[in-house]
């Protein structure tokens, strides 16, 4: 009996440390802008509605079009495909939008197939693989940052770096802050232990 329960004993510690652990190191992540040169921008989509970026998605591609212009990266790919019923997808309202600020068109690649973060990328690296692009500047919310990193990194970039768009200019609340770290946790809990 006394080996069981310290067995449970264990596996409660686990428990409790590995997902406290992965909030650690999301909030770590999330509280520095990696700002830096890489081969490319990586721009993670976000919900559009018929054919406008929403203000999540709209804020993310301002911080690609100001990184772009201080010169950080030669080319900036965006993703996301659509959702059943769209007419749009993400990586399209990207582009146009970042073309529309002064990006240009021939400087902007698309992976508009992904659905979920980790098809996004796995569309992303096929793109850097065409085009010899070896480092990233990934471009997300604060709290997707780390998974994101960890993602790149695994499906072969070099150098990754997370720069997000600001919470501020989205007006989020501490418990919506909260709510996403949780996300974030169980999202990078899944990929770490299932690899998706």
């Amino acid at each position: 009996m006394r080996i069981v329960r310290r067995l449970l004993l264990v596996a409660l510690l686990v428990a409790i440390a590995y997902p406290s652990y992965l909030a650690f190191r999301i909030w770590w992540q999330s509280r520095h802008d990696e700002v830096h040169h890489a081969d490319a921008i990586v721009v993670m989509g976000a919900a559009q509605y018929d054919g406008k970026p929403s203000p999540v998605l709209k804020a993310r591609l301002d911080q690609a079009a100001y990184l772009y212009d201080q010169e950080l990266a030669p080319v900036v790919i965006v993703t996301g495909g659509k959702q059943p019923g769209d007419e749009f997808t993400e990586a399209g309202v990207g582009r146009d939008y970042l073309s529309d600020h002064g990006v240009p068109r021939d400087r902007i690649y698309s992976e508009d197939e992904g659905r979920t973060t980790l098809e996004s990328l796995e569309g992303v690296s096929d793109i850097a693989r065409a085009h010899d692009i070896n480092s990233a500047l990934l471009v997300s919310d604060p709290l997707h940052s780390e998974r994101i990193k960890r993602m790149a990194s695994d499906l072969g970039f070099d150098e990754t770096y997370a720069s997000w768009a600001s919470y501020e200019r989205l007006n989020r609340s501490r418990a919506t802050k909260f709510k996403e770290l949780l996300h974030e946790v169980g999202a990078l809990m899944t990929y770490e232990i299932l690899g998706r």
